[in-house]
């Protein structure tokens, strides 16, 4: 590979404008699609989506439409500069590449649910959100009338383990809905189930769970009282800090109901703690 070529390999992720600078100054148009292509390989033989999240992520502070508004009291979602989405089958076919030019820069993927159900779109919304270059991670929806061992099993038997993929998140929240469990386990049987849980797949995955929970359950469940867990909060009224007194949190929950390009109906849509450095920094630790 020639000079020339070598400045587009290093470049082109950066900004697009690269090209046409590069291609009219220095290229022929073979040479040019000699670069695309060894571009192009890079990018699908990378070990991790993690390397093209640095690289390509630009925009910061989105701001998404949303289907039902809110009018926030305090601090804004869009005052962080990182945001995400959480998606399962129920968002149909989704167009990765398009939402992460919107400016999403990390998902969450439904992957399992109880002890022998399969979200029917995991495996196309894994494999689409690297090919995209999107940071994301699988998450469980728990059961409460199944224990928690077959549970955990039954999410590592389908959530491949691979370096660059964010932490598993165990889902806990009523489900209202559900037709075949109306069981409520007391608050110390909850914990100590989550404790199972979040034991078994820290011991798998080697890193470090997340929990999602909404206000309801968190304050039903005394799950303020559960140490050394990164939370990831529902709160789609006011921030998490005037939800949750005193709770620290790695993401927020702000809407279900949002809009973002390349998904088809409500969006549930998520914003990072910290700076755009501190998401850098939290990513590269928890995907080894």
């Amino acid at each position: 590979m020639d000079q020339y070529n070598l400045w587009v390999v290093k470049f082109v992720f950066y900004d697009s404008v690269w090209i046409d600078f590069l291609a009219s100054r220095f290229f022929k148009k073979a040479a040019l699609g000699s670069a695309l292509i060894c571009v192009v390989a890079l990018s699908s033989c990378t070990s991790s989506p993690v390397d093209v999240l640095d690289i390509r992520s630009s925009v910061t502070n989105p701001r998404y439409g949303d289907n039902d508004p809110h009018e926030w009291k305090s601090k804004k979602p869009w005052d962080y500069p990182v945001h995400g989405i959480d998606v399962s089958k129920y968002q149909n076919d989704i167009d990765w590449a398009q939402a992460k030019r919107s400016g999403i820069s990390f998902a969450f993927i439904k992957a399992t649910e109880g002890g022998d159900r399969l979200d029917d779109r995991f495996k196309q919304n894994w494999e689409g959100a690297r090919r995209a270059g999107v940071v994301r991670g699988a998450y469980h929806f728990y059961y409460f009338c199944r224990p928690a061992f077959e549970q955990a099993a039954w999410f590592i038997s389908k959530v491949p383990k691979e370096r660059g993929s964010l932490p598993p998140v165990l889902d806990m929240e009523w489900n209202h809905k559900s037709p075949s469990c109306k069981f409520r386990p007391e608050p110390d049987a909850v914990r100590r189930e989550m404790g199972v849980f979040l034991n078994r797949i820290k011991s798998h995955y080697g890193k470090k769970p997340i929990v999602y929970t909404t206000v309801d359950f968190y304050h039903e469940n005394d799950l303020g009282h559960i140490k050394n867990i990164d939370f990831w909060l529902r709160s789609v009224a006011d921030e998490p800090s005037n939800i949750y007194p005193d709770q620290k949190w790695v993401f927020w929950q702000y809407t279900g109901t949002g809009v973002v390009p390349g998904i088809k109906g409500d969006t549930d849509i998520n914003a990072f703690y910290g700076s755009v450095n501190q998401w850098k920094d939290w990513v590269k630790d928890r995907t080894k």
